[in-house]
């Protein structure tokens, strides 16, 4: 089962009030909304795919898949170089893909992928990846909040969105939500920049949301210590497994939705006394996440939108049943009933250098766990986007934060900053193209080099919102929503 969580009220790693607000928690955009400038828009920006999107799907592969081994193969190279699996053709000209990948195969004619994406480091980047920041570094992209960190892209668009809009009333699917738990959660040790506010304040962090499902199948690993036998939901997850809305899913069997009202009651005459003596930002804020959990408790909308049993098996099966697959079927439900963004993060379980970080056992791996999951999800998700009239305005992004190293290492492959790829469809791209190109190894592009900002650009343009637009932080200085990049034209169709 899966809850919505709010922010929570104190931060895992002990900040203090203080902390919170020295790190951005409570910036002017969070209580009120900054200003933003931004130029109007040209005739020929919308005549190239300006706003085309509504919605985005992000499919985030944590750890940094092997561009090698998937979309950018090598068959020509030395055997170090080329892996163990053998290209098979595709439905986009000059775009083979990896043999164990046979449905994506079938549906690349709808995709856009860029093959050159690079930068100068190999170390996990989520925060780099996904949000404007200029420089990245370790320590940036190793803590959970830090006051260099940017906002996230989503958080960016509910920014925008309430400054124009105004707040979604009481009840409505929230409009920025992560699936399926708090990253870095479920291994030894949390150490990850997670997507949030940053300087917009807390009032944008997105909304995460909890497994508590049943994993189905096991693998014995050995990426972190003694090899090990873990059960990963990753590779299965029973159909009883449900995604469900807080605070409900977090009280004990005992407390009913009556009961819960009742206490909801009591906390209010609490409250009245308390804000009395602190009125402070910090008590308003939490009041906004927990008001927001009672109303989501009690909103059709969002517990039809939760609700997986609505779907037909067969329809649950094809995505996979696994939690991302079942995680991609949730998004897409979710952008149905009126959910902005939605990310899907791929994330590490049970040991460090888990999931896309193939450092180790690369092809059974691969083989039996991590492409046969993406090969379920991604094409189904882009046929049933098709299917329901959605796909031409729901952006669905495949990002990762790096590639692997051009030559094996052992039984496996190390990160890999200078080459990677990324994939990409619906909301205004272009179909069935191929940008960049690398060189005969896969160690560096030769074509048309981008990085993650030109992404973010090309991202912003297509949902209608102008990359060079400037935010206004908690001390009222302008930060530029892209800080460089530029829309890769080839991207837009």
């Amino acid at each position: 089962m899966l809850r919505i969580l709010g922010a929570p009220k104190r931060l895992c790693d002990g900040l203090t009030r203080r902390d919170l607000l020295l790190a951005g928690g409570l910036s002017a955009c969070g209580l009120g909304l900054g200003d933003t400038t931004s130029a109007a828009p040209s005739d020929e920006q919308r005549r190239q795919g300006f706003g085309r999107a509504k919605n985005v799907i992000l499919l985030y592969l944590f750890g940094g898949p092997s561009h090698l081994d998937t979309l950018d193969m090598k068959p020509d190279a030395p055997a170090e170089v080329r892996g163990d699996f053998r290209p098979i053709r595709s439905r986009l000209p000059g775009c083979d893909v990896c043999e164990h990948l046979p449905r994506m195969a079938q549906i690349m004619d709808r995709v856009t992928v860029v093959r050159s994406l690079n930068h100068p480091w190999n170390f996990h980047g989520m925060m780099w990846a996904t949000t404007g920041i200029p420089e990245s570094n370790v320590p940036i992209e190793e803590s959970q909040r830090n006051p260099l960190h940017w906002p996230y892209l989503g958080s960016v668009l509910t920014c925008l969105d309430r400054q124009r809009n105004g707040v979604r009333p009481a009840g409505a699917v929230p409009d920025n939500i992560i699936l399926p738990f708090l990253l870095s959660s479920r291994r030894p040790a949390e150490l990850y920049a997670r997507p949030h506010g940053a300087f917009l304040g807390n009032a944008f962090d997105p909304l995460w949301t909890e497994f508590r499902g049943q994993a189905t199948r096991s693998m014995v690993r050995w990426s972190n210590g003694p090899r090990q036998e873990i059960f990963d939901p990753y590779l299965g997850i029973t159909p009883e497994s449900r995604f469900e809305i807080a605070p409900e899913a977090e009280l004990p069997a005992d407390i009913t939705v009556d009961r819960l009202h009742r206490r909801r009651s009591l906390l209010h005459q609490f409250d009245a006394a308390r804000r009395t003596l602190d009125a402070s930002p910090a008590a308003q804020t939490m009041d906004r996440q927990r008001g927001l959990a009672f109303s989501l408790l009690n909103s059709a909308r969002v517990r039809r939108a939760m609700d997986l049993d609505r779907e037909p098996s067969r329809l649950r099966e094809a995505y996979g049943m696994t939690l991302f697959g079942q995680g991609v079927l949730q998004a897409r439900r979710l952008v149905e009933a009126g959910c902005r963004f939605v990310t899907v993060i791929w994330d590490e379980f049970g040991q460090l250098n888990a999931g896309w970080d193939t450092h180790v056992d690369q092809r059974n791996r691969l083989q039996n766990d991590l492409l046969p999951g993406l090969d379920a999800a991604f094409p189904t998700l882009i046929r049933d986007l098709e299917a329901r009239g959605l796909l031409d305005e729901t952006l669905v992004l495949v990002m990762s934060e790096m590639g692997r190293t051009p030559r094996r290492e052992g039984d496996g492959r190390g990160h890999w900053g200078r080459a990677y790829t990324n994939f990409f469809a619906g909301g205004g791209l272009a179909r069935g193209r191929v940008i960049g190109r690398t060189d005969a190894l896969g160690a560096a592009p030769t074509d048309r080099p981008l990085t993650a900002k030109d992404i973010l650009a090309t991202i912003y343009h297509l949902l209608g919102v102008e990359p060079h637009t400037v935010l206004t932080d908690r001390f009222g200085r302008p930060m530029p929503l892209v800080a460089y990049g530029a829309v890769v034209r080839e991207m837009v169709g």
